[in-house]
């Protein structure tokens, strides 16, 4: 079993960033991506110098997302990668290095690791009040090296409120808790839907989710997102929804980032 105490005196890989957001979840398609893009955002809306790292390298969605997918990687003068930039903040993902969008990146985790250390060596990033990371999921090689190469802030886990999702939620705290990283909280998504002809409430996933994540592991909930074709859609088009949206699901968004802001540790 892996000694996570030997995580508790971290490269720092990252000098150029104040703080250091990991988002994360253990689960696949439960939102990581979506709710990084709207955080990363968010923060940019603040007044931050804000960067955005997609450590999902099998499954890079973050150029897509942020309406830089037809970009590719350029070099400085310096021999600095230069990172893409929309809404405010810098982008650094591996579906910026591939020829095609659909070029599959077949890659043992050693090589996958590799390409995200360069991306925090070797791009130009700045000075940065925050470098969020879009974390793959599982509990594998990414997060082992991220939690060895840099000195991690806080981690926000996202969850949907399925008992299948909340599981892996579980063990991916579990590694973070063991690795004495600081964990802000948990983001519902996909909480709920609100038919709107009826407006009824549909708990499609199940209900109470995050709550019960949040007692078992003394965390706080920040907040829940409801499924709504808006994010969806939004997403797909590179207009993300805290940037281009409806008020009521921004202010959702907003009051994530200023429930971080609450905790006097993550100020």
């Amino acid at each position: 079993m892996t000694n996570y105490g030997t995580f508790n005196n971290p490269n720092n890989r990252a000098p150029y960033a104040k703080k250091i957001i990991a988002i994360t979840s253990g689960k696949g398609g439960v939102g990581k991506s979506t709710t990084s893009v709207n955080i990363a955002i968010g923060l940019a809306q603040e007044g931050f110098k804000v960067g955005l790292l997609d450590a999902d390298v099998y499954g890079p969605d973050i150029p897509r997302m942020l309406g830089v997918a037809h970009e590719k990687m350029r070099w400085s003068d310096e021999d600095k990668i230069i990172p893409s930039e929309n809404y405010g903040v810098k982008i650094m993902s591996v579906g910026l290095t591939t020829p095609d969008d659909d070029t599959p990146l077949v890659w043992r985790g050693s090589v996958a690791t590799s390409a995200l250390i360069q991306f925090l060596d070797d791009v130009a990033w700045g000075e940065l009040d925050y470098l969020v990371i879009d974390m793959p999921p599982g509990t594998g090689d990414v997060q082992l090296t991220m939690a060895q190469e840099l000195p991690i802030s806080f981690a926000i886990m996202v969850t949907t409120p399925q008992s299948v999702s909340c599981d892996d939620v579980g063990r991916a705290i579990r590694m973070l808790k063991e690795s004495h990283i600081t964990i802000a909280g948990i983001v519902e998504n996909m909480s709920f839907f609100i038919a709107p002809d009826t407006h009824k409430r549909y708990d499609i996933f199940g209900s109470g989710g995050a709550k019960q994540l949040a007692k078992r592991y003394d965390l706080q909930v920040l907040g829940t997102i409801p499924i709504e074709m808006e994010i969806r859609e939004r997403s797909d088009q590179g207009t993300p929804v805290i940037a281009t949206g409806s008020e009521e699901i921004k202010q959702r968004y907003k009051n994530i980032i200023h429930k971080i802001y609450s905790q006097k540790e993550n100020v």
